[in-house]
């Protein structure tokens, strides 16, 4: 498997668990089952990060969405950067 496609299927995962994170938040759920608290631990560095800067609208937290974009930057960048030392 080439290094690419390890970090285009690493950034994939991080984004569903986002997405699922997402999901979570407008469905009931125990916050102590260990696979939600997994998915609560993982992503919310980097959510944690956005909300210091955006803060909430009402109810509307648009932290997800600025990591989305924040992510698939990195990702490039990283890909591009990948490339250009041919590894």
């Amino acid at each position: 498997m080439s290094l690419e496609r390890i970090i285009n299927v690493a950034f994939q995962v991080y984004t569903w668990l986002i997405f699922i994170r997402i999901i979570l938040s407008f469905i009931r759920h125990n916050p102590y089952h260990p696979l939600i608290r997994f998915v609560y631990e993982i992503t919310e560095p980097v959510l944690g990060f956005f909300r210091r800067f955006i803060p909430p609208v009402g109810m509307l937290d648009f932290s997800p969405l600025v990591a989305f974009f924040a992510l698939e930057l990195l990702r490039q960048v990283i890909l591009n950067v990948i490339r250009a030392l041919g590894l």
